[in-house]
């Protein structure tokens, strides 16, 4: 009997094709298919038969909608292929795929180049680090040639992408440039191993190029030998996992969960587990496994690691999510920037419509299909006309509806200029609920942030994360035109519960009026969305374009590329309009406009949108600022500016007084943390430090205070809050405390103040603590389980009684303490001005004095040194 011979491990991966509109992406997985056996037949997309293409609106549209996939094995290779849309209203439906690839395949039409949507598939491929390949298709159509789209593709996308046309040690070398490592082995073997290739692939820091003509099968064998050769395997864990990445419902109904499994086996009828986002936890069985090769699928009893299989019997899973040991993805980038209201025919009653409508919002979150109660009206958010049509069409099949859209409005947004408190209050009989919270601005892009600042002596934890889910359950609406707000950190800083009558529902109520509370007091700031446009034109139209691009507020750049003008910039949305049609028709279709979503900007006519939304938001009911207080075995409202008078726990951030000008930030920082400690703990018994001012007068050198000033400094918060000794403390963090003593040290001379610097010792074994004089400089290492912060307070309440005492640290919890105790603080950032400006008045100052002055000088603070390690009484 014959040796049984045993066949190679297979390489399992996940691999999706990305393009810009037409450029052929639908048809080169269909030539991969076809190429690789998995179709017999070449289907195409202009006769509406393509594999990929499963559902009925793409076919008859000839454009791919929704994100479906198909096996294919070649050599070694097992792969899922997946294709996702094109069209930049689908955009959306190509990021959710994203976070289940191993690799991508970026289509690019050689005659077109590089296109606007071509850039944000791209930036969005890096931000999800999935590694990539390129396919130039339609090179058998004339265009620039194989050389002059590389040279756009290095331009726009990457240097370090290199075209695998060429002869193989073109391919090496180029390879070779895009590390250093690379390098150094063609240097050594003038080639480049198969390992070294997948591993720079796989690193994203090369991207290999095929040129070809799919729908003539030109190329297509080459990028498939290519994807067989330059990937790895992806790696899975042993206990279950899985990233949900769609929801659809098929013909009749059901329900079906899209998922990759990343970790162990999924098992037909096995439980699934995961966390709802109120924190819920829920477990279903999978029903059934289906295995799709596009619109044809077979049940499977199980799914192994890579697998793409679609699961019904799971009722509230959603795009993104984790399961089993897998985490949540990322927020999705992409979002539209138009609302559009949904007029029902004639007897449809929105109530009843409503529940179905959220099953489109399942399928697509970004949807977010709601009931507006100041319009009356079914509002859906849209990324254009052509979504628009498509959402019609899904309606009508889904539910028999016609329903009209009408004319969109532009999502606005808004945000606040500085931080502000919130407080909610929900006390109607028998319940009880007060939350304050911290509402502070962020860098425009950031979204929000949510967070917890409270103790939970003052609120248990599990009140504090009910809270946490209720803030990122709702969408909070801003109080000048009720749009959304955005580029917002909301910390829950404060909070109270009743032992007999607080409910669940009771904090809800508070929490959203906390947030609307803090919003009617800040100072709002209105944001438009814009979009990043790059706009082609002849010369002889230069001049029309760029009164239109200044008529709109566009901000661009002008370049001459040939006999042609290219700008580039941005533009709001509000002014761009019908501009595509116009371009085309004043450039007789040689213009073209190209635009993809640029985030949000101040909006420069807001006081013009303001007043047309004509949004008040005290008579939004849904979205109250009020609170509701108790008294007298009843409930009765407080209005949002009185619930300060009313509130049961005292405000954390005081109102900031009204000033001629705008004070520097530190000066800031220190009137609200005295306000508290004020409230809280009585008067503040010195005046607060404020930052050096600059001199006018001639540099002389300071005179002694009549008071000792000891300065007691925190040494690790300083190391790594100031840069230079961050940098160096990476290396060697003895250095990173030497060059800081000797800093001090200077500072100490120079400065008349008595420096004390003292380092954590809490953690070292058999640490007995240790005092030393550097120079000038009294140095303390704390003992083991002795933190510096509490040595620091102790220290300032022995000499603070008698003596000026600061304390510079950047921890908030040091510089409470020290407020508590009369003591005055200096951030670390404060220090090093301070550090900087007696360093410049210490050289001017040398240049007068002798070296005999400064030596007796020296001896003199020498010996008061001496004396005070006798006489101080040290913790």
């Amino acid at each position: 009997m014959g040796k049984q011979v045993e066949e190679a491990p297979r390489k399992k991966i996940c691999v999706g094709l990305l393009a810009h509109v037409d450029a052929g992406k639908t048809t080169l997985s269909e030539a991969m298919l076809y190429q690789a056996g998995a179709l017999k037949k070449l289907g195409r997309v202009d006769h509406g038969n393509a594999c990929l293409d499963t559902h009925e609106l793409e076919r008859s549209r000839g454009i791919t909608i929704f994100s479906s996939g198909a096996a294919m094995r070649w050599g070694e290779l097992d792969a899922t292929l997946v294709d996702t849309p094109g069209h930049v209203d689908f955009s959306t439906e190509t990021e959710r795929t994203l976070q289940v690839l191993d690799y991508a395949v970026m289509v690019i039409a050689g005659p077109d180049g590089v296109q606007a949507h071509t850039v944000t598939l791209w930036e969005l491929l890096r931000q999800y680090h999935v590694p990539t390949f390129l396919f130039v298709n339609k090179t058998d159509l004339p265009g620039p040639g194989e050389e002059a789209i590389m040279e756009d593709i290095r331009k726009n996308l990457s240097a370090n992408c290199v075209s695998f046309s060429q002869p193989v040690e073109g391919i090496y070398e180029e390879a070779a440039t895009a590390e250093e490592t690379a390098l150094e082995e063609y240097l050594e073997r003038e080639t480049l191993s198969r390992d070294t290739l997948c591993r720079l692939v796989k690193e994203q820091t090369l991207f290999p190029c095929f040129f070809g003509a799919a729908l003539k099968l030109q190329g297509v064998e080459a990028l498939l030998n290519g994807l067989e050769m330059l990937t790895r395997p992806a790696s899975f864990g042993e206990g279950f996992g899985a990233k949900v990445y769609k929801i659809s419902r098929d013909p009749q109904g059901v329900r079906l969960t899209w998922m990759k499994v990343t970790g162990g086996t999924l098992q037909v009828r096995s439980p699934v587990s995961y966390t709802l986002p109120d924190g819920e936890k829920v477990e279903e069985k999978a029903k059934e496994l289906r295995l799709y090769q596009g619109d044809r699928y077979i049940q499977s009893e199980q799914a192994e690691p890579g697998t793409i299989v679609a699961v019904a019997g799971l009722s509230k899973t959603r795009p993104g999510q984790g399961l089993g040991l897998e985490p949540d993805g990322i927020t999705p980038k992409l979002e539209p920037v138009m609302t559009f209201g949904l007029e029902l025919p004639q007897g449809v009653d929105p109530a009843r419509m409503m529940p179905k409508l959220q099953e489109l919002c399942e399928e697509d979150p970004q949807l977010s299909i709601v009931w507006d109660q100041r319009l009356q009206q079914i509002q859906a958010r849209l990324m254009g006309t052509v979504q628009c049509e498509v959402l019609k069409s899904v309606i009508m099949q889904r539910f028999g509806v016609e329903v009209r859209i009408g004319t969109g409005r532009i999502l606005y947004k808004e945000t606040i200029k500085a931080p502000t408190e919130g407080v909610g209050h929900y006390e109607p009989l028998r319940h009880y609920a007060e939350v304050h919270v911290l509402l502070e601005p962020l860098p425009r892009g950031s979204g929000l942030e949510f967070g917890v600042s409270c103790k939970e002596d003052q609120l248990d934890r599990n009140w504090q994360r009910l809270i946490l889910c209720h803030l990122m359950e709702k969408t909070h609406r801003g109080v000048l035109t009720g749009s959304p707000v955005t580029d917002l950190r909301i910390t829950l800083i404060s909070g109270r519960a009743h032992v007999k009558h607080t409910e669940g529902g009771d904090f809800r109520q508070a929490t959203y009026r906390a947030v609307r509370q803090g919003l009617m007091g800040a100072e709002s700031v209105l944001l438009e969305p814009c979009y990043q446009l790059r706009l082609t034109v002849p010369l002889a139209q230069v001049g029309r374009a760029m009164q239109d691009l200044q008529t709109m507020g566009a901000k661009t750049e002008q370049t001459q590329v040939g006999d042609t003008a290219l700008f580039t910039g941005t533009v709001p949305v509000s002014g761009l309009g019908d501009y595509a049609a116009q371009v085309a028709s004043y450039t007789h279709g040689q213009g073209r406009l190209f635009c993809r979503p640029g985030g949000y900007v101040v909006c420069k006519e807001a006081q013009q949108v303001i007043e047309a939304m004509d949004y008040d938001p005290e008579a939004d009911l849904e979205n109250t600022p009020d609170s509701v207080f108790c008294a007298h075995g009843a409930g009765f409202h407080v209005k949002w500016n009185q619930v300060s008078q009313y509130m049961h726990l005292p405000a954390l951030l005081a109102p900031k007084p009204q000033p001629r000008a705008e004070r520097p930030r530190a000066d800031r920082e220190d009137l609200e943390l005295e306000k508290i400690m004020e409230r809280e703990f009585g008067p503040i018994k010195r005046p607060v430090y404020t930052p050096p001012r600059v001199r006018s007068s001639p540099i002389t050198a300071p005179a002694p205070a009549a008071r000792t000033e000891y300065l007691l400094v925190d040494g690790y918060n300083i190391i790594f809050a100031w840069p230079e000794l961050k940098e160096l403390a990476r290396e060697d963090l003895e250095e990173a405390r030497n060059r800081l003593m000797d800093i001090l040290s200077n500072y100490c001379g120079f400065s008349h103040r008595e420096v004390v610097l003292i380092f954590d010792g809490y953690r070292v074994k058999g640490n007995r603590g240790e005092r030393f004089l550097y120079h000038n400089l009294l140095v303390i290492y704390t003992k083991e389980n002795e933190t510096a912060d509490a040595y620091i307070e102790a220290l300032a309440l022995s000499i603070g009684r008698n003596e000026r005492v600061y304390v510079a640290t950047s921890d908030n919890l040091v510089r409470l303490s020290a407020f508590r105790s009369g003591i005055l603080r200096v951030s670390a950032q404060e220090l090093q001005a301070q550090v900087e400006a007696c360093k410049k008045d210490m050289q001017a100052y040398l240049k007068k004095q002798s070296a005999e002055d400064r030596y007796k000088e020296q001896q003199a603070r020498n010996q008061t040194w001496s004396r005070m390690l006798k006489d101080l009484k040290l913790p």
